[in-house]
């Protein structure tokens, strides 16, 4: 056993000698990492989608050889094709490419035989079957959203604030709303003394009595004769949204809302074309006041509106748990009602059901409703309640659109997302008798759904097979995961089989599948392949550039770790050329972003990072990048394990991989280092102030410094308010915490970042000087925002940073 171990290590050193001698003939710089990424890595196609025919496959693309010094990653990129097979693969003309972008999106009757698009505010017709296009609006206005109701000869479209139906057999067009800013104009109201003398005037004189029976029959034959016109809705100055018309066109509802005055935050951009500062008027900070929404219906035949009423909903008025903390009473005199955002109605296609999803603002509740439109009530079919916030793939955000849910071919039930189980899950609800049946289960989330276009299958991405992996599989339509035994239940198939991402676009007919495929070390490629299991897939593309295939680029292992609390957490490790020897350097990478997925299969975002990681590990650097709680990727507690206290388990993860890294890496403890950018950029802040024993230096870059001056919309889910929780937000920020630095820290930070605001870290700053901390330094970008888009602003950030490692951890 001795001679194989000493064998294997034999065989290891070897491994790694000859790593890095084929690496050293292209030694990797951050000038080379960092210079324009079409240069370095190339340009990987993107956005696939098919041919009404299903015989043509397009995408976008620029292809290695068309490169140049001028072209970047995002820009101008041209429409290629491919058939079905992947075969013939080419680039369209100008005039080709016109039209297929112009009818590439739009909506489709329920046959599939007829498309509307819209272009430049205008609509577009398209008979599928026939090839032929026509325009159906050229007008000055914009019309927009066209769709066809259950009749397919007619369509109806948004134009303004008002919704019109075509009827293209006539050809006539039909305002059926006619909502209206500000308050109707009441008829002017006699006074009783009006009143008085009126009647006396018709009491003495005959000739008056006649005139006003006259102008009364004229009144009344006008009234007659007059077209009837939709019912004005006055809104006041309130803004107007979700207009909507049922199938079957009898009723349209939408969503009124009054917008909230807020004090806008402002950011200068300095470097411009007029020479004076320019003021970029950016979002609000957390805690802004909240929006009311009203939701309508109106009754096109009753020519009545009426606004629905959620006072009854299940769980309205239930406390928070966190009030707990700060001994607040509550009685029904002050009782909390929290605001609330009703979505759109998701209407049957059949037009007879409509169901409606309801949040509340603090995102801690979901109601799922039946709309009852005659008559403006309705029936709770579910309600979830989540202490944290509710979320997870298929519910993430305050807003679900279509195709997060929606109706069944039968029309009976309602599909949609929940994390029920602590995993994303589908489920489905009987509208009628509110029976819920779960569909698919287990330890892993189902992240993408759709239904096939001939209505028998689902077809769903998952994490099944491993949590950083991507696969598409083909289930039936009616599958239930509770007799998954029963043959009638049939099988789900497993359609993909390369490891990695997997991207996948279906064929219309259902008989293709064109995907983009990546690997930890292999950027994004267009395949084709059959939609069977087992089939072999094609790659179409070929995107890296001959500098990128001139290094041995490493593939990363995916570890696990035990974090004190016990929970599992997943990283990408990255093996120093020296890491046989004892006592290495590391570095800890932190992806931002909060809820993202890093530690997985498939080519990275952060793609430029990863370059960079294989500069540190050559350089004899062990490198982790840890996907810690509040990770996308690994279900409901790992989601919500940064609630109320960011900064608690999501740096502990962090130090318990680097202590890890220390018992099975040969990693010297005295020397680890930590940075990252964004949210990635806040836990180097609070590891470097909160644990300053662990890690000796960090670079934070475009870091959030105090949560309570980040936005709304994400920091709420997770702190609630500063108002209604300061205790969140006082132990979540770094700001409060800055006495703790020891180490070596480096800020880097764009001048107009629109997302995490300059005044972040001038706030930090000036905390630092007050402090007398000296071991600290801060790079400004002046023409950045919060993504760097300049290859020379994100060489010397990383210059930087790579100088803060080599000059204090070896």
């Amino acid at each position: 056993m001795k001679h194989f171990i000493t064998l294997l290590s034999i065989f290891s050193i070897i491994s790694l000698a000859s790593f890095a001698q084929n690496n050293s003939q292209n030694n990797l710089t951050v000038e080379k990492i960092m210079q324009n990424p079409a240069l370095q890595v190339g340009t990987s196609p993107t956005d696939i989608f098919w041919s009404e025919d299903s015989k043509t496959v397009y995408f976008y693309w620029n292809t290695t050889q068309e490169l140049n010094p001028a072209s970047s990653a995002s820009g101008d990129l041209k429409l290629f094709s491919c058939d079905f097979q992947g075969n013939n693969l080419l680039e369209l003309s100008a005039d080709k490419r016109r039209k297929v972008e112009l009818l590439r999106n739009g909506n489709y009757n329920a046959n599939y035989s007829k498309k509307l698009c819209e272009k430049n505010g205008d609509i577009v017709f398209y008979n599928i079957a026939q090839d032929s296009i026509k325009y159906l609006t050229f007008t000055t206005e914009r019309e927009t959203n066209p769709k066809f109701l259950a009749d397919d000869n007619k369509i109806v479209f948004r134009r303004n604030d008002n919704l019109y139906v075509l009827n293209m057999k006539h050809g006539t067009i039909t305002q059926i709303t006619n909502f209206k800013t500000g308050n109707a104009t009441p008829e002017k109201q006699a006074t009783e003394s009006e009143k008085w003398l009126e009647q006396q005037q018709l009491d003495l004189f005959q000739i008056v009595k006649d005139q006003k029976a006259k102008q009364a029959k004229t009144k009344q034959r006008q009234e007659t004769e007059k077209p009837k016109y939709a019912k004005a809705i006055y809104i006041q100055d309130k803004s107007l949204d979700l207009l909507n018309l049922c199938p079957n066109a009898r009723f349209v509802s939408f969503r009124i809302g009054k917008d909230t005055k807020y004090q806008a935050t402002a950011v200068h951009n300095y470097v411009n074309k007029t020479g004076f500062a320019e003021n970029l008027t950016t979002r609000p900070k957390v805690g802004t006041e909240e929006p009311d929404y009203q939701f309508g219906i109106y009754d096109i035949d009753k020519d009545t509106v009426f606004y629905l009423n959620f006072e009854k909903l299940e769980g309205l008025y239930d406390i928070p748990k966190f009030y707990a903390d700060y001994k607040t009473t509550f009685s029904e005199t002050n009782k909390i009602k929290r605001k609330l955002i009703p979505n759109d109605i998701n209407w049957s296609a059949d037009g007879k059901h409509g169901v409606m999803i309801v949040r509340s603002f603090d995102n801690k509740d979901r109601w799922i409703l039946r709309i009852n439109a005659q008559n403006g009530t309705y029936t709770q079919l579910n309600h979830e309640h989540d202490e944290a916030w509710i979320g997870g793939p298929g519910t993430e955000g305050w807003v679900e659109y279509a195709g997060d849910c929606g109706f069944m071919p039968d029309n009976q039930h309602f599909w949609f997302f929940s994390e029920q189980t602590g995993y994303s899950h589908l489920y489905k609800i009987n509208v009628a008798t509110g029976e819920k049946i779960q569909i698919t289960n287990g330890n892993f989330e189902v992240r993408e759904a759709q239904i096939s276009r001939n209505k028998q299958f689902w077809y769903i991405s998952s994490g099944e097979v491993h949590a950083g992996e991507d696969h598409y599989y083909q289930m039936p339509i009616n599958y239930n995961y509770a007799i998954k035994n029963d043959p009638k239940n049939g099988k789900i198939i497993k359609l993909t089989n390369m490891t990695g991402g997997n991207e996948a676009v279906f064929a219309p007919n259902d008989k293709y599948i064109a995907f983009r495929h990546s690997e930890t070390n292999k950027p994004w490629e267009v395949f084709v392949q059959p939609n069977q299991a087992n089939s072999k897939a094609k790659q179409v593309t070929k995107s890296t550039t001959k500098t990128f295939e001139s290094y041995a680029w490493r593939v990363p292992q995916i570890i696990t770790f035990k974090a004190t609390d016990g929970t599992t957490v997943y990283a990408r490790l990255y093996k120093s050329a020296d890491s046989l020897k004892a006592k290495n350097p590391a570095v800890i990478f932190v992806h931002g972003a909060g809820y993202l997925q890093n530690a997985h299969k498939r080519w990275s975002n952060y793609y430029r990072e990863y370059m960079f990681h294989n500069l540190l590990a050559d350089k004899g650097y062990t490198v982790l990048d840890i996907d810690y709680r509040g990770s996308a990727g690994y279900g409901r507690d790992c989601r919500t394990g940064i609630y109320r206290h960011m900064g608690g388990k999501d740096l502990s993860d962090h130090v318990d991989g680097a202590k890890m890294l220390v018992e099975k890496y040969n990693v010297d403890a005295a020397n680890i280092g930590i940075y990252g950018g964004s949210y990635g950029g806040f836990i180097t802040l609070m590891a470097l102030f909160t644990a300053p024993t662990v890690f000796k230096s960090g670079a934070a870059l475009r870091s959030v410094t105090d949560w309570s001056h980040y936005n709304h919309g994400y920091t709420a889910n997770i702190l609630n308010t500063p108002t209604t929780d300061s205790l969140a937000y006082r132990r979540s920020s770094p700001i409060y915490f800055a006495e703790g630095l020891k180490g070596n820290l480096l800020i880097c930070h764009g001048v107009v970042d629109t997302n995490v605001h300059f005044q972040d870290v001038v706030r930090l700053s000036q905390r630092l000087i007050e402090l007398g901390k000296n071991n600290w330094e801060m790079a400004l970008y002046p023409i950045e925002d919060h993504g760097f888009t300049e290859p020379a602003s994100w060489t010397d950030e990383y210059k930087r940073i790579l100088k803060l490692f080599e000059t204090t951890l070896k």
